[in-house]
């Protein structure tokens, strides 16, 4: 796919707002790796995939993905026989496990409904000892439990108590110095790792001791008197067994996820694909978006029903939505009409709604939308001049035309804005009419934006080529953002002049300096716009109730398939009562007859028979 459209529609910047989405860290960073597809093999079961996630989140909208802690680099390192994870990496180990088991709890049963999660599903892993062994050894901060094992304990229990019979003892020491050596507010405090407390150098040979350390100024001294030394090297002692059992703990946890540094790799690996999925699947439904019909590259026609910007969705309070269909036959649509009318984010719209659905994002488009499955698209929009490669605006025009023209062909998506722009206007609807004539001829999908009058008659000269504008409010000089297909726009450069405040007498020489064919075809436009809003305004309101018309009968229908569904559950149920009912009056017979014939008493044969068969009628 060609990188400078990409980079030009935005489409990293697209899927940042997808990202946003994520559970994880790790799934956001999936979302921003998606790049286009060409391949159909692809596209469609992976927007299957994000559509499903959808209807699993309608279920239950407060279900989402646990946390997914980053241990791609630990569990290479588990690889090394030998090696041991520290606490806070073991912490994450236990987040990992839950979130696999909990994730892995919530799809499985609802495997039948959604077997492309399911699929997902299969890979997570639950190793409930080894979470549990985990949980009791590591609290939430990463740090080793007093309790992960007596020994821990004991010795942990120890070290607090020489530390404070130090503390105790080095306290009261200081206190009974000569005020002389004494250090104001001295309090004892740790050097070096050691225990001490503050004096002044003077004081130093009378107190003896090691010092650890002194004050900027150099006249306090950080003394450990020799009264406790014999406590700080037990202090050591046990702090140096505490350490060997906290290697021991953490080596016997790794121990016990060694053997799972696959399952471990594929849950973790499956999470962030079901939230890279999770996020997709909100970002439709935050967008109101709808899975499109993908067509194969090369199909003859593009349909988008209530298409948006995903970027200007964003950042927009209100956007007006558009639809847009290229029929079989038609190859290239010349948008013509007002600057500030909104072609620009059209033509940038078209291409970045395939550039996500190609990437396995469910765009913000409605029912119906159909969109070829382009192989490269093509994008010279914006001003690109270059300093550095010293291209003016034109020249760089001419730079994306070419590339255009070198590599498109009937699987390509071409979007040209303000074509034959930047030079003289007769060279430049020359060189328009022949680069669109080309791309034409070769059935590229080709939508173009241009002010330039002669590029509008292209229509009456190539059947594949179609005009369309964007609809302008004549009366209040306003755009609507509304595409008309079929028809050319005005572009209102004297009318937009007029309203913001242009001299009356320059207006009017513009005005009189048009020529008289130029002012009648304006005239006669805009009658067609007026006639072709009050058809497109009918259509809509045609539209509105098909749809409404529509979303009864389906809901009728759901209805029916309800009642129908409730009717045989009610047969298959009266059924199993009669079949149990009989089984039951039978056994009852049977054991009657069997009690009779043990007594061998003909006549309570006969009457337990009878009353058995009398059981039996009234149950019927």
């Amino acid at each position: 796919m060609n990188s400078h459209a990409l980079q030009v529609l935005e489409h990293r910047e697209a899927l940042d707002l997808v990202a946003r989405f994520a559970s994880s860290t790790l799934g956001a960073e999936a979302v921003r790796a998606l790049t286009p597809s060409v391949d159909r093999g692809w596209i469609e079961p992976e927007l299957r995939r994000v559509d499903e996630m959808l209807r699993f989140l309608q279920r239950d909208d407060r279900w989402g993905i646990p946390a997914v802690p980053d241990l791609r680099e630990s569990l290479a390192r588990l690889r090394i026989e030998g090696s041991v994870w520290d606490a806070p990496v073991l912490r994450d180990a236990g987040v990992l496990l839950a979130s696999s088991r909990a994730t892995h709890q919530a799809i499985r049963p609802a495997a039948e409904d959604f077997p492309l999660l399911a699929l997902v599903a299969e890979r997570l892993v639950e190793l409930p000892r080894v979470e549990e062994a985990i949980d009791r050894a590591i609290d939430e901060q990463g740090e080793v439990r007093d309790d992960a094992s007596p020994e821990l304990q004991r010795l942990r229990r120890e070290i607090r108590s020489i530390r404070s019979r130090i503390v105790e003892r080095l306290a009261a020491y200081a206190a009974s110095l000569p005020s002389q050596y004494q250090v104001a507010d001295a309090s004892v405090t740790i050097r070096e790792g050691r225990y001490v407390i503050p004096i002044r150098r003077e004081g130093m040979r009378e107190v003896g001791g090691i010092v650890h350390g002194e004050s900027g100024t150099g006249a306090t001294l950080f003394v450990e008197p020799p009264l406790a030394v014999e406590l700080m090297n037990r202090l050591r002692e046990l702090e140096a067994a505490e350490s060997r059992e906290l290697l021991r703990i953490l080596r016997e946890l790794t121990g016990k996820l060694r053997p799972h540094r696959e399952e471990l790799d594929a849950a973790l690996d499956a999470l962030v694909e079901l939230d890279s999925l999770n996020a997709r699947a909100r970002y439709a439904v935050r967008v109101d978006g709808t899975l499109p019909a993908l067509l194969l590259p090369g199909a003859q026609e593009y349909a988008v029903v209530q298409g948006r910007h995903p970027i200007l969705l964003a950042r927009a309070e209100a956007v007006v939505p558009f639809d847009l269909r290229i029929d079989p036959g038609e190859r290239t649509l010349l948008i013509s009409g007002p600057n500030t009318g909104g072609k620009t984010v059209l033509l940038k719209a078209i291409g970045l709604l395939s550039l996500l659905a190609q990437s396995g994002v469910i765009p913000p488009v409605g029912p119906g939308t159909r969109l070829p499955i382009f192989r490269d698209l093509f994008a010279d929009i914006g001003d690109e001049q270059s300093i550095e490669a010293s291209l003016s605006t034109f020249s760089a025009h001419l730079v994306n035309l070419r590339a255009a023209l070198e590599g498109a062909d009937h699987e390509s998506l071409v979007l040209i804005d303000e074509i034959g722009s930047g030079t003289d206007p007769t060279e430049g609807g020359a060189l328009a009419w022949a680069v669109l004539m080309e791309l034409t001829r070769r059935s590229a999908f080709t939508v173009a934006t241009t002010h330039l009058g002669q590029l509008k008659l292209l229509a009456g000269e190539e059947s594949r080529v179609v005009n369309a504008s964007l609809q302008f409010d004549s009366d209040r000089l306003q755009p609507t953002y509304q595409l008309l297909k079929g028809l050319p726009g005005r572009s209102y450069g004297i009318a937009i002049a007029r309203r913001l405040g242009l001299p009356p007498g320059v207006i009017e020489e513009a005005e009189h300096a048009l020529p008289q064919g130029e002012r009648d075809v304006a005239k006669l436009l805009l009658e067609l716009e007026a006639r072709e809003r009050q058809l497109a305004t009918a259509t809509q309101d045609l539209d509105a109730r098909l749809r409404e018309v529509t979303r009864t009968q389906e809901e009728l229908e759901r209805r029916e398939e309800r009642l129908r569904h409730r009717e045989k559950e009610a047969e298959r149920r009266a059924r199993q009562q009669a079949r149990d009912l009989l089984l039951r009056a039978r056994g009852e017979v049977e054991a009657a007859i069997q009690e009779v014939r043990s007594s061998a008493d003909q006549e309570k044969l006969e009457e337990a028979a009878r009353a058995a068969r009398r059981r039996v009628e009234e149950e019927a």
